[in-house]
């Protein structure tokens, strides 16, 4: 076990200088290598049990909106950890906080291969993993920001993300080449596995921290700390963009076995595909400036090649536009990093884990619209006019978000 060095000032993260903050001088740290393995495990395990999941509901009710909810079920329930217990992030050991959250995990997948398990009990325990999840993610970017400095923390996000696309398209084409053969309940018995192994990673790499709160986490902390962040208007507006164009278009994307049984594997890796490029440029090419420039273009570019949709192009047409649109996800770091700049340093695992946590609700709430819509509209139409509700958001919101950037570049002259 590593040793508890809560008591001693951290000088495991190496210095913010451009010669320390490139992939490679990042995964040196082997702190940070433990968090980045641990989450790429649990990515596979994740995207392995989702498709998994999605498949064997497909099968039995035939339904689009009840497929759609089930590979993204659990983050309906992530905003309930954000908006009760989400100040354990900073006000509780992180590295105890973020194996036992781990150990959760790794007990709701291992239960969805119990044989028989009726689909009531599966989403209950899908509710269950993503109210643990959002405390597990705010407590792991907390201790991302003490890991890394804060010159490589773009860069960091930006190597978990690309990871996270490279796993979705091994782990969707994987998952597709183990349901030919098996179960899905053989491929949750895989993704636990996977789980279980990320667990071991963190608890052999991570050193024990100080605790960032001074006061002691629990309902009323966390209410005190979110009403503080929805009071400024310009945080409120990153958060938007942050949430409803990305959740919108991933609904769009829990209609793809809906729309294509057969190719639905190839669509969803695709878009993992189309995320890791745009990731990769966003993240490693560009400046910080040119980030904040780019990130009103990549909106419009994530939700605009679904229009695409309502003609019903052929596949290669379809799959071409799905990994157009999905490098648009890299917006999200320009606004992360602005993000990150506005928030006080006691509060940033909450406030990093209240994004996340809100992040992977709207993707719920996206899956249930565009399922919903699919109920009465064909699925591609379906998928057309969530496109169209993103496209607008941006739109709407694009001077407010223009002003959180302003408010930001400020805040990070100061730092």
């Amino acid at each position: 076990m590593p040793p508890d060095t809560s008591a001693t000032p951290d000088t495991s993260a190496p210095a913010a200088s451009p010669s320390t903050t490139g992939y490679r001088a990042l995964l040196r740290n082997s702190e940070f290598t433990g968090l980045y393995v641990s989450f790429t495990l649990t990515v596979a395990a994740g995207t392995l049990s989702g498709f998994a999941l999605g498949t064997l509901v497909n099968r039995e009710t035939r339904s689009p909106f009840l497929t759609a909810v089930s590979m993204y079920g659990a983050t309906f329930a992530m905003v309930l950890g954000a908006l009760t217990l989400m100040s354990v992030a900073d006000g509780a050991r992180p590295r105890r906080t973020v194996v036992a959250l781990q150990c959760l995990s790794l007990t709701g997948v291992a239960a969805q291969a119990v044989p028989g398990l009726p689909l009531a009990a599966r989403f209950v325990l899908l509710l269950l993993l993503g109210f643990f999840q959002s405390l597990g993610t705010g407590t792991r970017m907390g201790l991302l920001v003490e890991v890394v400095p804060t010159a490589g923390y773009a860069l960091a996000r930006s190597l978990m993300n690309i990871t996270s696309g490279g796993m979705a398209i091994t782990g969707y084409a994987v998952g597709a080449l183990l349901l030919r053969y098996l179960s899905p309940r053989d491929v949750f018995v895989v993704a636990a596995a996977l789980t279980g192994l990320g667990v071991v990673v963190l608890a052999v790499t991570i050193r024990e921290r100080s605790i960032r709160l001074t006061r002691r986490p629990g309902l009323r902390q966390t209410w005190r700390t979110n009403t503080e962040l929805f009071s400024h208007s310009g945080q409120r507006a990153l958060l938007l963009n942050l949430w409803v164009p990305n959740g919108l278009i991933v609904g769009c994307e829990a209609l793809f076995i809906s729309y294509d049984p057969d190719h639905a594997g190839i669509l969803l890796a695709a878009g993992s595909a189309g995320m890791l490029l745009g990731d990769l440029t966003v993240g490693r090419l560009l400046t910080a400036e040119q980030r904040r420039r780019s990130a009103f273009a990549l909106r419009l570019l994530l939700a605009a090649p679904y229009l695409l949709f309502a003609f019903h192009p052929p596949l290669p047409v379809v799959a071409a536009a799905v990994f157009l649109a999905s490098a648009g996800f890299a917006a999200t770091l320009p606004l992360q990093e602005v993000l990150l700049a506005l928030t006080p340093e006691p509060v940033r695992g909450q406030v990093q884990g209240v994004e996340s946590a809100g992040r992977m609700t709207w993707q719920g709430i996206g899956a249930a619209i565009a399922g919903g819509t699919a109920q009465y509209l064909a699925p591609g139409t379906a998928i057309t006019a969530v496109a169209v509700i993103s496209l607008a958001v941006t739109l709407v919101s694009r001077p407010f978000v223009a002003r959180a950037h302003a408010g930001g570049v400020v805040a990070s002259a100061r730092a």
